[in-house]
């Protein structure tokens, strides 16, 4: 899935730490040195490296992957045929969430539901950049054109949909429909959060998602304006080969799974790869994930987005998430050794 924006742009952008130019090296380490491995639950680590490993184009992860469809004893698997690599360059270690929102909509508009999702317009696509937030939202260009998907309950929370890029909309009669990026306006992506703290209204340790949609409530005629600082805009897609049920699609272009799958800079670690996180800060994780998503933040091979699920109690949780903590790629042995800078002279 394209996520063009990110969780962490909006609030915290200084975030994306940038890959520094110092010398990568890859270390091999043994299971054993993985804090926490012992009391994980690989098999269900396994299955979300079925989801998506046989995706994965090389020989060697395609007969792991042929091996992993027999369903082995998971633990097992992991520990005979991966060893694990730590990939550092330099960049200090981040680890932050993400999540899919769910929002309350309809298929027709009414006094509840009047803000609309749309799908991209051909002069959108064909003009690049093409008119602003502003521009669209306060003039009649989407009037009477068809393109309407869904309406929404809340601007703000249609605006945090657009930042994340994909969602689910809860329907009045409970059913859902998931929607996903389908294109954008153009326009550079400006931050309210850095805004917000520009202004002096917040520090910057204090910005985060919450913390802005309050502010925005609470100050309907500024908030509106502080929207409109950000000139980009994203239309969307019915996602209606997903089902409801499963997660969104990630950069595999498979549905991912809640604290299973993390996102990565697939410069440094390969989509589909099991990746060992060990995230500190006050709610510990020490737990083995897949690699199936990228992310424009995710720069560096110890830089990580983990997907935390769909709703408020999933943004809630990854909206906290700022730790360090440390990322090893498993890797197959062959490719391992091959690879490793510390069995170098």
């Amino acid at each position: 899935m394209i996520r063009a924006l990110r969780f962490v742009l909006c609030l915290l952008p200084w975030l994306a730490l940038p890959a520094t130019a110092e010398e990568v090296t890859r270390k091999i380490l043994q299971f054993d040195e993985l804090q926490g491995w012992q009391e994980d639950d690989h098999a269900a680590a396994l299955q979300t490296f079925v989801n998506t490993c046989a995706d994965m184009d090389d020989p060697d992860w395609r007969s792991l992957c042929a091996l992993a469809q027999q369903g082995p004893d998971a633990k097992s698997f992991f520990e005979l045929f991966f060893r694990p690599v730590v990939i550092e360059n330099g960049s200090r270690p981040l680890f932050t969430g993400y999540f899919e929102p769910e929002l309350n909509g309809s298929l027709r508009p009414s006094m509840r539901y009047q803000y609309p999702l749309y799908r991209e317009p051909n002069v959108s696509k064909v003009s690049n950049p093409w008119l602003t937030r502003r521009e669209i939202e306060t003039g009649d260009v989407m009037a009477d054109k068809g393109l309407e998907i869904a309406w929404v309950d809340d601007p703000v929370e249609l605006f945090f949909l657009q930042i994340q890029g994909s969602g689910r909309i809860r329907l009045p009669d409970g059913r859902m429909i998931r929607v996903g990026y389908g294109g954008s306006n153009g326009h550079d992506y400006r931050s309210i959060g850095v805004e917000l703290v520009r202004r002096g209204i917040y520090k910057a340790h204090q910005v985060s998602a919450q913390v802005i949609k309050n502010w925005v409530r609470r100050n309907p005629v500024a908030g509106r304006e502080l929207l409109f600082h950000n000139p980009a805009y994203v239309f969307f897609r019915r996602l209606d080969e997903v089902p409801a049920h499963a997660g969104p699609l990630g950069a595999m272009n498979r549905s991912i799974t809640p604290k299973r799958t993390v996102a990565v800079d697939p410069k440094y670690t390969p989509l589909g790869a099991p990746v060992w996180i060990e995230k500190g800060g006050k709610s510990p994780i020490q737990r083995l994930m897949v690699a199936q998503d990228t992310g424009s933040a995710i720069k560096g091979p110890q830089r990580a987005d983990i997907f935390f699920g769909t709703g408020d109690a999933a943004g809630r949780a990854a909206g906290k998430l700022r730790d360090p903590g440390r990322l090893v790629v498993l890797m197959p042995i062959q490719r391992a050794f091959a690879m490793a800078t510390d069995l170098l002279p």
